[in-house]
C-alpha cells in the first residue's frame, strides 16, 4: 500500500482515535481494551484496529491476556502494537532522507561532531526562545510532545522526581545508520531545549525500541 493511502485510512475519526490509543501505550493493546478506551463497541473497534492493520499502521498477534497457561485459561486474544515501518507523504515528491544521510556520512568522516553537537544545541536553545528552561517534567511533557518525541512519564519506585522517557525518535531513519553522530546531536538538542543548569537536565539512556535520551530533574532539585 501507497504511503499516502496508508495515512489516508486516519481520516476516519474513530480510526484515528483507536490508532493513536494503541500507539500511545506503547505495548500490545486488546480489542476489549482498545474499545473501552475509546468509547466504541468492541466490534466497531476491531473492524477499524483490523483495517489499521491491513493499511500496516498497526500489527496485531495473539495471546492469552490473563496471563495464565494451559486448560482453563482461555482462547488467545488478538492484540495489536504499532507497526515498526515509516509512513510520509510529500507533495510533490521530496527526499529529505537521503539529503540527511549524505550530510550525516559527510559529517561523520570529517570528524564534525563536536560542531553538529554545538549546532543542535544551539538549535535547542533557539527552540524555546526567550522562556526559561522547563521547569518540572509535567512542562517537559509538553515540550516534547509537541517535537514529536511521544514522551510518557516513568516514576520510578522509590524515586519521587522519576523521568521522562520518549517512545519516538524523530530522527530514527537517521539514527539507524549513524547511531553515535545523530544520537549526540539529539542529545544535545535537548540540552538546548531544557538547559544544562535548570532543574532538568537530558542525558543518554538509550533503551530498544525507544528514544535514547532520557528527562529528569537534576540533582538538588524536586519535581
Amino acid at each position: 500500500m501507497e504511503d499516502i493511502d496508508a495515512i489516508a485510512v486516519l481520516q476516519d475519526p474513530v480510526r484515528r482515535r483507536l490508532y493513536e490509543y494503541v500507539v500511545a501505550q506503547g505495548r500490545e493493546v486488546g480489542r476489549n481494551e482498545a474499545a473501552e478506551a475509546t468509547g466504541v463497541a468492541r466490534t466497531l473497534a476491531a473492524h477499524h484496529l483490523d483495517k489499521l492493520t491491513g493499511a500496516g499502521l498497526l500489527e496485531s498477534g495473539s495471546r492469552r491476556l490473563s496471563g495464565r497457561s494451559g486448560p482453563g485459561a482461555g482462547r488467545p486474544a488478538k492484540v495489536y502494537t504499532r507497526a515498526r515501518g515509516e509512513r510520509s507523504v510529500s507533495l510533490p515528491a521530496r527526499d529529505y532522507r537521503t539529503a540527511a544521510e549524505l550530510l550525516a556520512e559527510a559529517a561523520e568522516q570529517a570528524g564534525l561532531d563536536a560542531g553538529l553537537c554545538a549546532a543542535a544545541r544551539r538549535r535547542g536553545e533557539a527552540l524555546r526562545g526567550s522562556a526559561g528552561p522547563c521547569g518540572d517534567l509535567e512542562e517537559a511533557l509538553e515540550a516534547l510532545a509537541a517535537r514529536g518525541y511521544e514522551p510518557y512519564r516513568e516514576d520510578a519506585e522509590g524515586e519521587a522526581a522519576g523521568a521522562v522517557r520518549m517512545r519516538n525518535c524523530p530522527f530514527h531513519a537517521v539514527a539507524e545508520s549513524f547511531p553515535p553522530l545523530v544520537c549526540g546531536m539529539n542529545l544535545a538538542l535537548l540540552e538546548g531545549l531544557f538547559g544544562t543548569e535548570g532543574p532538568l537536565r537530558a542525558r543518554m539512556d538509550a533503551r530498544p525500541g525507544e528514544c535514547c535520551v532520557v528527562v529528569e530533574a537534576s540533582k538538588n532539585n524536586g519535581d
